[in-house]
């Protein structure tokens, strides 16, 4: 079996992991966030070269063309799909694995204004959801999967799911870490736990305007009684 080239493998990465793809020669042409990865690609170079103003005039040019902003030191692996790509954000000193599916309005960013390592690291085959935030300088393990729209600020183990603000694991190697999250991660119907708390208060709010209603309508029927006796 003939290698293939770095392209190659990215255009079928984007044919395995996206069912609208119909060749490669379409998702060349049109898909922005093979053309932020290749962009990156002469950025990164321009970068380890000490020619850094340049980089960030690439980097800036596929941010205006794509809407994906890459830094150019960032360090990416092969066969990186990004679905979509509107708004995604990727800081300077972020490292990615292989085979890692990105979702639109992801920023994997710091925390502050630290110098050095500021930015996570993502190992192999990782999902990030939309609109996931992903921010410090530590590690989400290979398999792991992030849930739209979690705020991911530790490290994350290998094959594990993070879901909420701030993410929690909720499992690990399949297995359940908390019953109140048993949902496998589907991009739409994950469980907040922020929302789950609130709706729980809801609930016992609700529990005692009933006890209360019960405890007038209890006084309003002795206070009759006793009037009748009188």
């Amino acid at each position: 079996m003939k290698k293939q080239t770095y392209l190659g493998e990215l255009l079928t990465a984007y044919q395995k992991r996206d069912p609208a793809a119909r060749s490669k020669v379409e998702i060349f042409l049109l898909y922005s966030g093979v053309h932020a990865v290749l962009y990156h690609c002469f950025a990164n170079w321009c970068f380890r070269h000490k020619l850094k103003f340049l980089a960030r005039v690439i980097s800036q040019w596929s941010r205006f063309f794509t809407g994906i902003e890459i830094h150019p030191g960032a360090t990416i692996g092969r066969r990186l799909v990004i679905d979509h790509g509107a708004g995604i954000v990727i800081g300077e000193t972020t490292e990615i694995g292989n085979d890692v599916l990105i979702y639109q309005g992801v920023t994997l960013g710091g925390t502050g204004k630290e110098q050095g390592k500021r930015h996570p690291t993502i190992g192999n085959n990782v999902l990030i959801g939309s609109g996931a935030r992903v921010l410090g300088p530590f590690t989400v393990g290979d398999n792991a999967r992030i849930a739209a729209n979690a705020v991911v600020l530790k490290e994350i183990p290998d094959c594990a799911t993070a879901v909420g603000v701030p993410a929690r694991v909720v499992r690990v190697d399949g297995q359940v870490v908390s019953h109140n999250y048993a949902d496998e991660i589907d991009q739409v119907n994950v469980i907040d736990p922020v929302r789950q708390a609130l709706d729980e208060l809801r609930a016992k709010v609700e529990d005692l305007e009933q006890q209360l209603q019960q405890e007038k309508q209890n006084n309003l029927t002795l206070n009759n009684s006793k009037e009748r006796s009188a």
